[in-house]
């Protein structure tokens, strides 16, 4: 039967592991010590570099806000911020669900340009009479 590491085992974990256990590459990591998102741990004489754990939540941390449109800059901000500046981490989230309202706008604004053009396209398919009407269109409103 394997035995499960013990509590000093699972203190440090190596640049591989930690990418593993917060779902990113290695380089990934790497990218983030540069840019400062996340720190380097010293390297010893002999052996590798140990990663605190906390370091797999803040990977995590760093890729959620990723997902909810915040740029690298911005995690850094909140990172450097912490839990205890609430308003300032709360105004650059209503910043940032403004920011995303109006790309969905301008989203649904293409949809419906698009849309229009694609029913042009199935009503006149006539080459003979200029060729695609969605092409025509784009060129045209160069």
């Amino acid at each position: 039967m394997r035995q499960q590491p013990g509590p000093a085992a699972m203190e440090h974990l190596t640049i591989g592991k930690t990418a593993h256990e917060a779902g990113v590459s290695v380089e990934t990591i790497r990218y983030y010590q540069r840019i400062g998102l996340i720190a380097e741990p010293e390297k010893p004489l002999q052996g590798f570099r140990r990663y605190p754990p906390d370091t797999v939540a803040r990977i995590r941390f760093i890729k959620r806000a990723q997902q909810l449109g915040f740029s690298l800059g911005d995690i850094g901000e909140m990172l450097r911020l912490g839990d205890g500046n609430c308003a300032e981490v709360e105004r650059m989230a209503s910043l940032k669900y403004r920011q995303i309202g109006a790309q969905i706008r301008d989203l649904k604004r293409l949809q419906s340009v698009l849309g229009d053009l694609l029913e042009q396209c199935r009503r006149g398919r006539d080459e003979a009479r200029g060729g695609c009407p969605l092409v025509r269109s784009i060129v045209g409103s160069e």
